[in-house]
């Protein structure tokens, strides 16, 4: 049964589907059969890994509407071993619908768990919110990773993400539990950015991965092109610590 893991940091802007599309391109071309699940309405993560939002297509909206199964709406990305389940502006829509439904918080566990043997990963790119969609996500995984940027407010707000996945595991899936924390957009010549990482490190322990991201402009440039840094250009310092990153990732795993 493939591992179910969450992207999620209720704060825009922290580099949360940049290090959920670039660690899913590394892992895979590790040799890892690994599904992106796209579950934020802005639909970065889709256009970030090449697929064209503006085609018409079947999204995760329409199997939680019911409309069509999880198989028919996954597709291949251009990259061997990683596929996506595209999502577009219609998924704000999902968060409505999922008010009255019945079971409503594990909607997409349902879904997931008919495919998870499919593949070594699945990687669930939250909104950024701590909705339906997200409490949805969470009680479908097994393990949530926290991306953080290096930052002065960067611990604002990290309390009602810790306590939502505290609710969730005491009321909905008490296997869930922080994978790992990942520092990104770190730059070390501030002073300021070393005392929030240690910040970071201090609150999360061993949980803090000991790749950070470093701020690049390569990185940002990337999604707009459709392409994971591995393609785009594979010897940035942005390639460079996503690769290492998913060297430990996927050490980390090996352990458990």
């Amino acid at each position: 049964m493939g591992k179910i893991i969450s992207f999620a940091n209720q704060k825009g802007g922290v580099g949360k589907t940049t290090t959920a599309i670039n660690l899913a391109a590394y892992v895979a071309a590790f040799g890892k059969k690994v599904l992106v699940v796209d579950m934020d309405p802005q639909g970065n993560a889709t256009s970030g890994l090449g697929v064209d939002k503006n085609q018409k297509m079947k999204t995760l909206y329409d199997v939680i509407d019911g409309d069509v199964s999880i198989s028919e709406v996954i597709k291949q990305t251009k990259f061997k071993n990683l596929q996506i389940v595209p999502a577009t502006v219609d998924l704000a829509g999902a968060e409505i619908e999922l008010v009255q439904m019945r079971s409503r918080e594990k909607v997409v566990k349902n879904i997931l768990t008919n495919i998870s043997d499919n593949y070594d990963y699945i990687f669930i790119d939250c909104p950024p919110s701590l909705g339906l969609l997200t409490v949805n996500a969470l009680t479908t995984s097994n393990s949530v990773i926290i991306p953080i940027q290096c930052e002065f407010f960067a611990l604002e707000g990290l309390s009602q993400l810790m306590n939502t996945i505290k609710l969730v595991k005491k009321h909905l899936n008490q296997d869930i539990d922080v994978e790992g924390v990942i520092l990104t957009m770190k730059d070390n010549r501030s002073n300021l950015v070393q005392q929030v990482s240690q910040e970071i490190k201090r609150f999360f322990g061993e949980k803090v991965y000991n790749t950070a991201i470093p701020r690049s402009i390569r990185l940002a440039e990337a999604p707009s092109h459709g392409e994971p840094i591995m393609t785009y250009d594979s010897k940035s310092k942005g390639a460079l610590a996503y690769y290492e990153l998913a060297s430990e990732f996927l050490k980390r795993n090996k352990k458990k």
